[in-house]
């Protein structure tokens, strides 16, 4: 994160770890498969308690970038504030996220 802090880009490797992290992080703590959490190209998860979707596209997605899944993760960018912007694409009644975020890193 701290390339991130700097506005610089990380590294593509450190970048994948970190995402695919926070994502296991939030499917750990939001455990059920009725949203799925997208973060092309490191990661999908599927989480938050609710009816399990089976086939097909989910009716309930989330789908950002990387940088905006960590700052949403950390606590530096807030979930109405990604959504307002269009940071982040939100879809389904139980696709809104702040109530799990930010993680709280252990």
């Amino acid at each position: 994160m701290a390339a991130l802090d700097e506005s610089r880009a990380p590294e593509r490797s450190v970048l994948r770890v970190a995402v695919r992290a926070l994502l296991t992080t939030l499917a750990d703590r939001a455990p059920g498969r009725s949203v799925e959490v997208r973060v092309p190209p490191y990661g999908a998860v599927q989480c938050v308690p609710g009816p399990r979707h089976t086939r097909g596209t989910p009716p309930n997605t989330v789908e950002m970038d990387p940088e905006t899944w960590l700052a949403l993760a950390t606590g530096r960018l807030e979930w109405t504030q990604a959504v307002t912007e269009g940071r982040v694409r939100a879809s389904g009644t139980r696709a809104d996220l702040s109530p799990y975020l930010p993680l709280e890193l252990e």
